[in-house]
Parts: C-alpha cells; sequence; structure tokens
C-alpha cells in the first residue's frame, strides 16, 4: 500500500475547507478534520501521491482536471433512505391531487436514487399516466451516487419503510445469488431523470418551473448568505403555489425570502412573487 502522512495538517484542512467552498459551496468546520483525512487519505493512494500539499497543488494547477469531480465525491455526504422524513409524502400527494396536469418535482440531491423514487411513487398513486416524460427532475453533485441511482439496484434490506404494494408494484427482486438485491421497474425510473448538477453554477440547466421542489437536508452545508441566494433562486423555479420541502432541522427565518411556513419543514411560495 502507497504510504501518506498519517494526519492533515490545519493548514492543509484550510485549504482544503477553501477549495471545496469555493466549488461547492460547502462548509466544513473544524470538527470535521478525521472525515476529511479519512476520505481524501484514499484518494492519495489511489493517486500514489504521499501528502496533501501535493494533492492540493494538483486540484489548484488545472481547474479541469477530472479530479475535482472526485475530490467532491469524496466530501459529499449521502445519507438517504425511502421515504425518508415520511410526513413530506402526504403533503405532496395531496398538493399534486389538487393541481394534476403536467405536475412535476425538483429534487435537488438525490444521492443514491432513494428520495426521487418516493417522489416518483407518490406521484403515480394520485395522477394519471396521461403525461409523457419525467415528472420528477433528479440532480446532484456527486457523480458516483448518480451512477448508482440510475441503475436502480438496492438491497432488500432498504424497502423496509416501502409498503408491501409498492414493493410488488415498483420493484423486482432478484433470484439466487442476488436473492438480496432488488431493481426499480423501468415504469418508475422513466418518470426520473437523472442529471449532474452544482447548486453553486451561475446557471441551471434544467427545466423551468416546478410545482414542488425537495431540498431537504443540503441546506445545514451552507452558510446563511449562501442559503439566502439559494432560496432566493428556488423561488423562480417554482410555479405558482408551490412547494418547497426542507429537512427536518432547516427552517426559513429571513423574512426577505418569498416562502412562508405552511407545515413541518414545508413552505409555500408567496402569491405576489409570481
Amino acid at each position: 500500500m502507497y504510504k501518506i502522512q498519517s494526519s492533515i495538517s490545519a493548514q492543509e484542512f484550510k485549504k482544503v475547507a477553501e477549495l471545496i467552498y469555493r466549488h461547492a459551496g460547502i462548509v466544513l468546520s473544524d470538527q470535521k478534520n478525521e472525515m476529511v483525512y479519512n476520505r481524501l487519505s484514499r484518494r492519495l493512494r489511489e493517486l500514489k501521491i504521499s501528502t496533501f500539499n501535493e494533492y492540493i497543488a494538483r486540484l489548484e494547477s488545472n481547474h479541469k482536471d477530472p479530479e475535482w469531480q472526485c475530490f467532491v465525491n469524496a466530501l459529499t455526504t449521502n445519507l438517504t433512505s425511502f421515504f425518508r422524513e415520511g410526513y413530506h409524502f402526504p403533503v405532496l400527494a395531496e398538493h399534486a391531487r389538487r393541481r394534476r396536469g403536467n405536475y412535476s418535482v425538483w429534487c435537488t440531491a438525490s444521492s443514491t436514487g432513494e428520495e426521487p423514487c418516493s417522489i416518483a411513487m407518490t406521484l403515480n398513486d394520485v395522477l394519471d399516466n396521461s403525461y409523457s416524460g419525467p415528472r420528477v427532475w433528479a440532480t446532484d453533485i456527486d457523480t458516483d451516487v448518480l451512477t448508482k441511482a440510475k441503475n436502480g439496484i438496492y438491497q432488500l434490506e432498504d424497502l423496509q419503510n416501502i409498503s408491501e404494494g409498492h414493493k410488488k408494484k415498483y420493484f423486482l427482486k432478484g433470484t439466487g445469488a442476488q436473492s438480496n438485491l432488488v431493481k426499480v421497474r423501468k415504469e418508475l425510473l422513466d418518470t426520473i431523470h437523472y442529471q449532474q448538477l452544482n447548486l453553486m453554477d451561475q446557471h441551471w440547466d434544467i427545466p423551468e418551473q416546478f410545482d414542488a421542489i425537495f431540498c431537504r437536508n443540503i441546506l445545514i452545508y451552507f452558510e446563511q448568505k449562501t442559503q439566502e441566494r439559494l432560496l432566493l433562486r428556488f423561488s423562480k423555479m417554482l410555479k405558482k403555489g408551490g412547494l418547497l420541502f426542507l429537512g427536518h432541522s432547516e427552517s426559513i427565518v429571513n423574512g426577505k425570502v418569498p416562502f412562508r411556513l405552511r407545515g413541518q419543514s414545508v413552505y409555500y411560495l408567496l402569491e405576489d412573487q409570481k
């Protein structure tokens, strides 16, 4: 195994924090020192680089280096599950039932696909099948998790929060050596469009506008000014009467942002904004 330094210095950590903030808007506190070392040390071993300074120098020398994506993938956190924070989905279902038509949702951090699949199942339950094309636009900055999401293959135990009806309707169970795996049926995957996207980019190459946006457990990684900028941009991406879903530990307290609380971490766009 290629030998690398046994820890990351305070100066190196500060530089890594600056790079990920500049590129992805993610704020790393000093308490993340060990996490950063553990995750990036794997990259150093694969690249046969012995020091973090050398790795940092490589990134800074070429802003188009493919290693930038590996750097981002290593430092993003992808904790997710099917129907996580389940109280949101009845709200989504009722909203979609009332509006019907070409109802669409943007899932801004798709991770490995559990959240967009949960959204798609919810919409399929209340909307007819006359709409062609994806109902869910699912994006993420991490290309590794997007690959898994597109494949739609999960452990059988991952489906513990899913009803038996939904399991039968939307998943195929593996057999033999793959009996512990399930695959999302093509009919459900076809309603989801997966795409790499950095929320910090000046331009988002996605359609406008959506009936609802899921941005759950993402704002906590950004500082307040970045949060406010994102919320204002989200307001432009929503149709009149649209909903914004945040994570359970997130809230909107700035009156300048055009959202008001509707329910548990669910916000509606103020009518006079559209």
